[in-house]
Formats: structure tokens, sequence, C-alpha cells
């Protein structure tokens, strides 16, 4: 199976280029979570391994159960409507399937296996049949991507697929040409607390009005808008992945209204766990102040690369 910047003004902070070097999986620790976070483009690996990302769509859903993933013959995951998952391989002959109405069997599948030569350095998009078929039906990138923008990483169940390994993704892979990363700040956009589209200062919607303008710019090369949602830590991380989702789809609303098509564009939180200031003393409001720089929104914009003539 073959598949396969500028600075505008201090309101909006940076536009600079990003490595894949820091992707990760939207993974999620936590007892009782189904999901992670939305759909992300994920980076090349070398030609030591192979990458596949498995997905079920939320429409056209036959059966409400989980589709049960087999790498190998072993349970790798339980995919629910609207849910994914990408993993890496050793390349060459590997089993790959979905199973409906199944029963998970630990101990290993033998019925109804698909093998395919997984060549290193390819990332394979396969989706669920709902037909009641277990092949893997292998979905071309650009029409994958298009339908993987509002799943959400599949997280509730622990794979038993022993070949399945950390993906690998190195920096000399990466094209950062194709990549830009906007900033916006609490200065102008969040207070404390807040994410709707009222609480947004006129400085604010001015930047987020620059960053339309520029995503205009480049609206024929745009193949991906991720919007980030991030806070301070004070309060609970529940609470504080929440906050981030709401300001990251605040955001994600004023861009769709903009005028940038809605399915190029995810939205995903990461809460406080990526501050930029770390502790901070005093009294609330002391305190609120000196974690302003993390109540910010990250725009990261995956290009197509130009044609080399």
């Amino acid at each position: 199976m073959i598949l396969q910047h500028r600075k505008k003004s201090a309101v909006l902070l940076s536009a600079t280029l990003f490595a894949s070097s820091v992707f990760a999986y939207p993974t999620t620790k936590g007892a009782g979570k189904v999901f992670a976070g939305t759909y992300v483009s994920v980076p090349p690996i070398g030609e030591d391994q192979t990458q596949v990302v498995y997905y079920r769509m939320a429409e056209g859903v036959q059966r409400q159960g989980a589709a049960h993933v087999y790498v190998d013959r072993e349970f790798h995951s339980g995919l629910l409507p609207g849910g994914y998952s990408a993993f890496c391989l050793a390349p060459g002959a590997h089993t790959l399937g979905a199973y409906l109405d199944d029963t998970p069997e630990y101990k290993g599948k033998r019925s109804d296996l698909y093998m395919a030569n997984l060549q290193g350095g390819k990332t394979y998009y396969l989706r669920v049949r709902e037909d009641g078929s277990t092949f893997p039906q292998p979905v071309a990138r650009e029409v994958a991507e298009s339908e993987l923008v509002d799943t959400r990483y599949q997280i509730h169940a622990m794979s038993r697929a022993s070949a399945v390994e950390a993906c690998r993704h190195y920096d000399y892979l990466t094209d950062e040409s194709r990549f830009k990363r906007y900033e916006l700040s609490s200065d102008v956009l969040f207070a404390s607390g807040a994410s709707g589209r009222r609480d947004i200062s006129p400085a604010g919607h001015k930047a987020v009005q620059e960053l339309i303008n520029e995503l205009r710019q480049d609206h024929a090369q745009v193949r991906h808008v991720q919007v980030v949602g991030h806070t301070d830590p004070i309060g609970d991380e529940a609470f504080n992945q929440q906050l981030g989702q709401a300001r990251a789809d605040t955001l994600r609303d004023l861009l769709i209204a903009g005028g940038i098509p809605d399915s190029l564009i995810s939205s995903v939180s990461a809460g406080n766990r990526e501050p930029l200031v770390f502790t901070c003393y005093g009294s609330q409001v002391q305190q609120e102040a000196c974690y302003a720089p993390n109540r910010r929104v990250v725009v990261k914009v995956e290009l197509e690369k130009p044609v080399e003539l």
C-alpha cells in the first residue's frame, strides 16, 4: 500500500518562524479524559520511521461505539467518531485494521488482517471505514487534513501495540520557510479570567485585524491555521484548560468573521502549561500583573511550499 513577518507594531508582538522540533502530539494526562487537543498537522519523519495518522470521521457514523485499531495484531486505540491517533513504526510490512462492534482482544487479533508495506519517511493517512470493513481506507493528505480539522486526539485507551514507536522529528527535515507564528498579548487581548469578544479592547481588535490582513495576503498559500490559547497559572488547571480553549475559540471566530475559511482553522488550549513567566509573588493584583505575558493567544500558520521553477 503506497499512501502517501515581519513586526507590524507593539500590538501584534511577533511574526516569526517556528520549527517542528517543538511539535508534540496534543496529548493530555488525566483520569476519565477521552479526547485531547484538536488535530495539528504532523511534521515529517526520517527514513528510519514511517508515520501513520488513523482517524474516524464524525459524520456518516453507522455505529456509535469505538473502532478498535490494531497494529501488527495488537490493540492500539479505540477511535470514537471525531477521534484520531498518530503514531510511528519501523518501515516495512505491518498489519493494520479497525474493527467496529468489537470486544478488544489484547492478546492479539487473528482475523481480517490487512498487510501493508509502509515506506520510511512517508506519512500515511488512514480513515476508518464505516461499512463494517476492517481494512484501512487510504486518503490523500490534502483530503485527510481537510477532514481532520475538528477531530481530536484519542487518549482514553492505552496502546498495547509493541511495534508502535515514539516518533523522531528531526529539525533538518523542517522547511521553516513554510511556517509563520503570530502572538497576541494580554495587553491588548484578554485580561485575567476573560475570554469573550466583548473582553477585547479596541487595540486588541486592531491587532486581530492586522493579523487577518496578513493572512489574506498569504491566503493562496495558507494550508492550515492553528490558534492556541494560553492562560496564567492562577486558578486550577481544569479551569485554565477551559479558559485557554475559550480564548482560542474566540480568536478563531474572529478570523472566520474576517474572511478566513473555517476549514483552514483549528483551535486548541495550552492552558497554563507553556508559561513565559514562571513565578510571581505578592497580592492577587500584583500576581495578575506579573503573570500577564502568559495570557496570550498564539497563531501558527502553515503555508504551502512554493513550487520551484
